[in-house]
């Protein structure tokens, strides 16, 4: 038996990969807006109502008002917008960073996907807070670098252009002013009490993502261990399906490695990585900011809601 979902926003970004993960399903009978309708509030408030699933891949504002429309009990949303990540009311679609995560996912009708930096911070931050290794009011760095899909249509034109600046050949570092959107959901989620640094960067290569932790170890409340650091990781993410902790490699074969950020460009799963020494501990997190970082974890959430394998569609 198939059911019916609904992509408000199918033609952005988030909401093309959506369709691309579902091309193959059975299980899944697709309502698709007219073009001419597509910011038509009363249409769009029709097929949301007409279906068991929609996506929000929207603005903020217009994922909020397209919650406002449902008026059917049994609609199930699923939002891509930051609008609600850092609600309690709504789930948070990571289910790998507790069973209390899962489960909200599998019953709530309200999951709120997270933002791919985000996901890539939280799939860090979140064990360390929650094993005791940093408290919660630690002053967490953070920095990143991501390909410029996540920038929006706009910016792909810019950068697939004839025309592409100069500078745009380069790593551009942005948010300078520390009020990047995604810090509210990076402190909340994680259970930090302040909020982080962060220092993104965009970089010219279509999709792929890592985001690094440095800790500093002298300054933990507790000494601890590369060795100990990577055995809580190995055992918090032990179930995951889509999250995989990368072995800890010996000094001798971190020195000669290079961590390219686009090697899961298409792919829906996150590698944790951790490097450093027992004095500096490099935590990194590498994933698709289209894949386990959007589309197919609100695909994965899907999945979860649904009660079937959560990697259904999903590479």
């Amino acid at each position: 038996m198939s059911v019916k979902v609904y992509i408000d926003g199918q033609e952005g970004t988030t909401g093309l990969k959506i369709l691309e993960r579902f091309k193959d399903r059975k299980d899944i009978e697709l309502i698709r807006i007219s073009e001419d309708k597509r910011k038509d509030p009363a249409e769009r408030a029709r097929l949301i109502n007409m279906s068991d699933y929609t996506f929000l891949c929207l603005p903020d504002d217009a994922s909020r008002e397209a919650v406002s429309f449902v008026d059917n009990d049994h609609v199930r949303i699923i939002d891509a917008s930051t609008a609600h990540r850092t609600n309690p009311d709504w789930a948070y679609g990571f289910p790998e960073l507790s069973e209390a995560h899962r489960e909200k996912i599998k019953t709530s009708n309200r999951v709120a996907v997270p933002g791919c930096y985000a996901s890539g911070f939280a799939s860090i931050v979140y064990p360390l807070v929650s094993s005791g290794i940093i408290p919660k009011d630690y002053p967490v760095f953070a920095y990143a670098t991501s390909g410029y899909s996540g920038a929006g249509k706009k910016a792909i034109a810019v950068y697939e252009g004839e025309d592409k600046p100069y500078e745009f050949n380069s790593p551009r570092q942005y948010a300078l002013s520390q009020q990047h959107k995604h810090l509210p959901e990076m402190k909340a989620v994680s259970g930090l009490e302040y909020t982080p640094m962060f220092n993104p960067m965009v970089c010219d290569y279509f999709s792929g993502m890592v985001v690094s932790v440095p800790l500093q170890t002298r300054t933990l409340p507790k000494a601890v261990t590369a060795a100990e650091v990577h055995k809580m990781y190995a055992e918090h993410y032990k179930d995951a399906k889509m999250v995989e902790v990368m072995p800890l490699m010996p000094a001798d074969e971190q020195k000669s490695f290079f961590l390219a950020s686009n090697t899961l460009s298409g792919q829906n799963k996150m590698q944790v990585f951790v490097f450093g020494n027992d004095e500096q501990i490099l935590l990194c997190s590498r994933l698709d900011n289209l894949g386990k970082g959007a589309s197919g974890a609100a695909v994965q959430c899907l999945n979860i809601m649904m009660g079937i394998d959560e990697t259904t569609g999903l590479v």
